[in-house]
């Protein structure tokens, strides 16, 4: 791993822009050596805070973006739950991306065909990589310390074959997922995680701080050789006693 960064804003607010940023220097830096942007998403707050950021940065082009998802809930793209739909209505129609540039699940297919689907996708998109190599994952935690649909104490955890797994039986609703597993996840580049609210507080200390109990989930996400961040405001960071970064307004990772 690169290096972990935990960044600490005063609120959302602060925390946004500098999000965007940070996608946009990335993807330029990628475009530069690649010809192209490989980016997996994640639903949650983090839909309207980097939709509204993002199209907020002059000139961004998104015409060489290739785009996925970190994790999906099956269900029909018009249901507020699906994170494909959410971002299809706040960013994907308001900027220049390609609609052969967007990785999506068919929802209209059973969860395990879903996820073999899904898998077929992105070994397309990354057909010369045995595990797809993204050049970002944007990541949420939940308050119990999930990311993505990886819960703790569930079987998925300790996936390594599948870059793709099923979910049946989520404890979140909906039940019905599917989900990047930790081979993918470790093997991008760049994780960012962003991570919001005085709820997230005591489960982002044993994350960050290594608790005495077990590792949750968020905790296992270490990019073999790519950067770590950690952007997060300060109810969320509350109970932290490990020295954080606190860029001004306006700064750049």
């Amino acid at each position: 791993m690169a290096g972990r960064r935990v960044a600490v804003f005063p609120s959302a607010a602060e925390l946004g822009p500098v999000l965007a940023h940070l996608v946009a220097s990335r993807a330029e830096k990628a475009i530069s050596s690649n010809a192209r942007f490989t980016l997996g998403l994640s639903g949650g707050s983090l839909v309207s805070m980097l939709s509204k950021e993002l199209l907020r940065l002059p000139d961004l082009d998104c015409s060489k973006w290739v785009v996925g998802f970190c994790d999906e809930r099956v269900v029909p793209f018009d249901d507020p739950e699906s994170t494909y739909g959410l971002y299809k209505n706040h960013l994907f129609t308001k900027i220049n991306i390609p609609e052969s540039g967007i990785l999506a699940i068919n929802p209209s297919l059973p969860v395990n065909e879903c996820a073999e689907d899904y898998t077929c996708k992105l070994k397309e998109a990354f057909p010369n990589d045995g595990i797809p190599k993204f050049d970002m994952l944007l990541l949420g935690m939940g308050p119990d310390g999930h990311t993505c649909s990886l819960f703790p104490d569930h079987l998925l955890l300790e996936e390594t074959r599948k870059i793709v797994a099923p979910i049946s039986d989520s404890p979140k609703p909906p039940p019905q997922r599917v989900t990047m597993t930790f081979p993918v996840v470790n093997a991008a580049s760049c994780v960012v995680f962003v991570s919001t609210g005085g709820s997230k507080a005591p489960v982002l200390k044993d994350v960050l701080e290594g608790g005495k109990g077990p590792v949750f989930p968020a905790a296992r996400v270490l990019p073999t050789d790519g950067e770590l961040f950690w952007l997060i405001d300060e109810p969320a960071a509350a109970s932290l006693t490990i020295q954080v970064e606190r860029p001004g307004s306006g700064a750049k990772l």
